[in-house]
């Protein structure tokens, strides 16, 4: 008998390790909750947990089985359960992080010495961190180089989905397990953690595949022309279920690729015909890529983190003197509220808190107001969104927060400032995703919510009494930002 280890992979299809394990003989799941986990993880993500653990225990007992919950050290959980139902072999699927493999270690230890074995298996992403390096062997500190190459290589089909032939009966679960049972999952009250502020949405592996089909429908033919503009939702919204596994990456990744097929067809023309770096592929044809790009980002931050543990507090990119961020409570605080005066990032900023969400064109936009408007440590940010994003995953977030910082890898240079009037303008031209979330501006007229910041203090005032402020001059701060990157790079 084999025990399967499920962490960040909530669910039975396409579920490399699973798939192991029951291939090899009856197979029975197990979920333990980790208080050292659960220290890390704010309310939305614990709420999204609980719910897909719900979902993914309703999938084994719709095959016949359950899922055995439990509560602790898994260094002690693990060796413990394998042995009540005297199982040969220990299969999980590979952590990347620096806590992650150290946790591995630890139950890999502890359940050896118990004198069962274990087995490692390559399930998170498509191509494992180091598979795809430079010509001298190197990680890539650069996107674009590494995309050329994930995006031709092979990419490994979904992996099957086991049957109830292929997992321990429930009964036969219970009877071994004794006392104890499967165990039952608990309440948030019950792990310490307070309710979610934010609506968070439907987990598991049906409203992931939900997600899945609604944009391989439409959107995703649209994807590289309005990703980036908020109002259009043409998004995925799969992050948090590729963060939390409750759908697997070769599945998504497939159907991009029946999403390509339907593209080229409608262009009339051959996947051997069309160059994906070219400029002029068809729409259809680059908006998938476009998306699949996407998938390697996340490919791309894996093995960063992976290879460098140390950016999930630390400056991938060394300057020669410490950067001098500022130390300003207040305008954080305005900042995590939506308060800052200037519209789209207070949009964000308020949708993050609604959500649990942010769209990812307005998550540069508030990160580069942060780090280069309001002078304050990337790490500010960080900590929040971990706080307060659904789909919050250590890799993707250090990655996007140090590119914004112009600390990271393949990073937005310091010079490059973002205005975050113009971008509210260019991106959200008719105002309408500040609207929906800036309820004082919702009848303002658009040009007023542009132009808030040129407007006189009566002004708004008649516009909107109750919307504040800016709270910072952007052309100011923007010239002091220089500075401060000038003088941490050495220059007079």
């Amino acid at each position: 008998m084999q025990l399967f280890w499920h962490r960040r992979d909530l669910r039975t299809a396409d579920n490399r390790g699973l798939a192991r394990a029951a291939d090899a003989g009856d197979a029975a799941g197990l979920f333990v909750i980790d208080d050292d986990v659960l220290t890390h993880a704010g309310p939305p993500r614990v709420r999204f947990m609980l719910d897909a653990l719900a979902a993914l225990r309703d999938r084994y007992r719709d095959a016949g089985s359950d899922l055995v919950v439990r509560r602790g050290d898994p260094s002690t959980a693990l060796p413990a359960v394998a042995e009540a139902l005297g199982a040969d072999r220990v299969v999980w699927n590979r952590e990347y992080s620096g806590l992650g493999r150290e946790r591995d270690l630890a139950v890999a230890s502890a359940v050896a010495d118990a004198g069962v074995d274990t087995t490692a298996v390559h399930d998170a992403v498509h191509h494992e961190p180091g598979s795809i390096t430079t010509n001298a062997g190197d990680p890539y500190a650069v996107f674009t180089y590494y995309w050329k190459k994930w995006r031709d290589r092979e990419k490994a089909d979904p992996a099957p989905e086991p049957g109830a032939e292929d997992l321990v009966g429930r009964d036969g679960l219970a009877a071994a397990l004794g006392e104890d049972g499967t165990g039952s999952l608990p309440s948030l009250d019950a792990l310490g953690i307070e309710a979610p502020e934010a609506s968070v949405p439907p987990a598991g592996t049906t409203p992931a595949r939900d997600r899945l089909d609604a944009f391989r429908d439409g959107p995703i033919f649209r994807y590289a022309e309005d990703r980036d503009y908020p109002a259009k939702g043409c998004t995925s919204r799969l992050s948090p279920d590729l963060k939390w596994g409750t759908i697997g990456v070769r599945e998504v990744y497939a159907a991009t690729e029946g999403a390509l097929d339907e593209a080229l067809e409608r262009a009339g023309t051959a996947a051997a015909d069309v160059d994906p770096d070219a400029d002029d592929a068809p729409l259809p044809v680059e908006s998938v890529r476009e998306f699949q790009a996407q998938l390697a980002w996340r490919e791309f931050y894996t093995q960063v983190l992976r290879y460098n543990p140390s950016v999930v507090s630390e400056n991938y990119r060394e300057y020669e003197h410490d950067i001098a961020w500022r130390e300003d409570p207040e305008a954080l605080a305005a900042w995590k509220d939506g308060r800052t005066g200037y519209p789209v990032v207070d949009a964000g900023m308020r949708q993050l808190r609604d959500e649990a969400f942010m769209h990812n064109r307005v998550r540069m936009i508030v990160a580069s107001f942060l780090t280069k408007d309001l002078l304050l440590d990337w790490r500010h940010g960080y900590d929040w969104f971990r706080e307060k994003l659904v789909d919050h995953d250590t890799a993707n977030d250090t990655g996007g927060w140090q590119w914004a910082a112009s600390t990271g890898t393949d990073a937005q240079p310091y010079f490059r400032i973002f205005n975050p009037m113009t971008q509210g303008e260019r991106y959200d031209p008719d105002a309408e995703y500040v609207r929906e979330y800036v309820p004082e501006l919702r009848d303002a007229p658009t040009e007023a919510i542009h132009g808030w910041d040129d407007l006189s203090p009566s002004r708004r005032e008649s516009v909107a009494p109750e919307y504040p402020a800016p709270i910072v001059d952007h052309a100011e701060r923007r010239e002091q930002a220089l500075s401060m990157f000038e003088a941490a790079r050495g220059e007079d």
